[in-house]
C-alpha cells in the first residue's frame, strides 16, 4: 500500500540504474505513419489482462483479504474498495475547469537499454490502467487499459501523503497551525511523551523524525501495525493508531536522516484534524478540490474514528489527479487564483536548505525529498507524488508538463517497472525542454 520495500537500497540503486541508462530521446513520430488511437481511448486488455481477471470481468473481491490478490488488483485500484471500507467523499465544486484536448494525441519517445519505445508500445509492456499526460492545460495525451475509464476513481496509495502536506500550508497560512516547527503534542495533547508528538511538523514533513520504524512489507513491521490500525480498520482509529509506537527510540537526531515511514503521515493528520476542526476531506473539498475545478468527487476512506489515514487511500479520477499535477506546476494557482500558497508549494517540492541528507542521491539512491514529496535529481525543480505498485503524478513546472500514472504493478515495488517509468518521464520531458 505504501512506497518502501525489504532492502530498499539494492532495489532503488538498481532502479536509479535503470532510470539513468541511455539516452532520453523526446523526438516525436510521424503521427499519421503509426496511426494513433485517439485521446482518451480505453483498450479492453493489457499485460497479463487474464492474470488480472479479464475473462471475469475484473471481478471485485468478495472480502477484505482478496483485495491485494492479482485477480482483484484491477478493481481493488479503481474504486473497489470503496465497497469494503468506509470513506469520506471529497465534494467538487459547480463548475468543473475544463481541460483542452490536443487535435490528435502525441507519441512520446523514450530510450531504454539501447531500445526506443513510444508510449503505446509502453503501455504494452506495463500494468497500467490509467496514463495521462498535460501539457500548458491541455491533454496531449490519455490512455485507459484493462476496461478502466475516466470515470472509474483510481487509489492513490501514497500519494496521498503529498496531499496532505498541501493541506499543511493551507492551514499554516490561515493562523490553523502556528509554525512548521511546533511539536505535534502542542496540537495532539494525547502525543505528550511519545516519541512524534515530541517531533516538529517540519520533521515529520520531511520523514526525519529519527524515530525508529520497521518498513520491510514482512507483515508484522511496524508500517503493517500502522496499516491495520487505520486503513485496515481493525482498531478504534484516530490517535490509537500510532499508540503502538509511544515506546519506540528515537535513533537518530530529528532533521538529520532520511526515514520514510508512513506513521509519520499519519501524525501530520491527526495534527491537521485538531487544528483545523474538521474532516480533511471536506477540509480538501473547500480549499482544494472545489477551488482547481475537480470534474468528479474524490474519495478518502476512514478509520473508526472517522479519521483519514493521512498517509494513502485516496481515490479519484485519472483528470482529477491531473488537475491536481497543473496546480502544482502552476505553483499553487487555479483559474486565476492562489489556492495553494506559492511559498509552501515551492518549499515543499524541493529538499530544505540546511537540510543536505534531503538532496538527491543522498540518504536516497536516486530521488530528494522535500514536504512529502519527492524531489528528481537534476538542476531544474521537478518533484513527484508516488504510491506502491506505480501510482505517480510527475511535475515538471517550468514547462507547465504533468504526467499522470495509475497501474497494477505486480509488486508493491518494481524496479524494472519504476526504472522503465523514469525514462518514458524522461522522454516526455525531452519533447518540449531538457532534463
Amino acid at each position: 500500500m505504501l512506497s518502501g520495500i525489504k532492502d530498499m537500497k539494492k532495489l532503488l540503486i538498481l532502479v536509479s540504474v535503470l532510470g539513468l541508462l541511455g539516452t532520453a530521446c523526446g523526438a516525436m513520430a510521424p503521427q499519421a505513419k503509426l496511426e494513433t488511437p485517439p485521446i482518451g481511448t480505453v483498450f479492453a486488455g493489457g499485460p497479463d489482462e487474464e492474470a488480472l481477471g479479464k475473462s471475469k470481468g475484473y471481478p471485485l473481491a468478495s472480502q477484505h483479504e482478496a483485495l491485494q490478490q492479482e485477480g482483484h488488483l484491477v478493481s481493488n485500484y479503481s474504486g473497489s474498495r470503496e465497497k469494503f471500507y468506509p470513506h469520506h467523499i471529497v465534494k467538487k465544486g459547480p463548475a468543473p475547469t475544463p481541460l483542452a484536448k490536443a487535435e490528435s494525441p502525441t507519441l512520446f519517445w523514450y530510450t531504454l537499454e539501447g531500445r526506443r519505445y513510444n508510449s503505446d508500445e509502453y503501455l504494452k509492456r506495463q500494468r497500467v490502467m490509467g496514463l495521462l499526460v498535460i501539457k500548458d492545460g491541455r491533454i496531449v495525451l490519455e490512455r485507459y487499459q484493462y476496461n478502466r475509464n475516466e470515470s472509474n476513481r483510481f487509489q492513490s496509495e501514497s500519494m496521498a501523503k503529498s496531499v496532505t502536506a498541501l493541506l499543511v500550508g493551507i492551514a499554516l497560512a490561515e493562523g490553523h497551525i502556528k509554525s512548521v516547527d511546533d511539536l505535534a503534542r502542542q496540537y495532539v495533547p494525547e502525543l505528550v511523551d511519545h516519541p512524534y508528538g515530541e517531533t516538529s511538523i517540519r520533521h515529520l514533513l520531511q520523514m526525519s523524525s529519527g524515530v525508529k520504524y520497521s518498513l520491510d512489507y514482512t507483515g508484522s513491521d511496524d508500517e503493517a501495525i500502522l496499516i491495520r490500525g487505520s486503513a485496515g480498520n481493525l482498531g478504534p482509529g484516530g490517535v490509537a493508531t500510532v499508540m503502538p509506537f509511544k515506546n519506540s527510540k528515537r535513533i537518530y537526531e530529528p532533521g538529520k536522516k532520511f526515514q520514510y515511514g508512513s506513521c509519520q503521515t499519519q501524525v501530520l493528520g491527526l495534527v491537521l484534524r485538531q487544528a483545523i476542526g474538521k474532516s480533511l476531506a471536506d477540509y480538501l473539498s473547500e480549499k482544494i478540490w472545489q477551488p482547481m475545478g475537480a470534474e468528479s468527487d474524490a474519495s478518502w476512506q476512514i478509520d473508526k474514528s472517522g479519521q483519514e489515514p493521512a498517509f494513502c487511500c485516496f481515490g479519484a479520477t485519472l483528470r482529477d489527479f491531473g488537475r491536481l499535477g497543473m496546480l502544482l506546476a502552476n505553483d499553487g494557482v487555479a483559474n486565476g487564483k492562489q489556492i495553494v500558497p506559492e511559498e509552501w508549494v515551492r518549499e515543499a517540492t524541493q529538499p530544505t536548505p540546511g537540510y543536505p541528507h534531503l538532496k538527491p542521491g543522498v540518504d536516497h539512491p536516486y530521488f530528494g525529498y522535500g514536504y512529502q514529496f519527492w524531489v528528481f535529481p537534476g538542476s531544474k525543480r521537478r518533484f513527484a507524488f508516488q504510491g506502491t505498485r506505480g501510482q505517480a503524478i510527475f511535475v515538471d513546472p517550468e514547462l507547465k508538463l504533468v504526467m499522470v500514472q495509475t497501474a497494477v504493478w505486480k509488486n508493491l515495488i518494481d524496479p524494472k517497472s519504476h526504472g522503465e517509468r523514469d525514462r518514458l518521464w524522461r522522454g516526455i520531458v525531452a519533447t518540449y525542454g531538457s532534463w
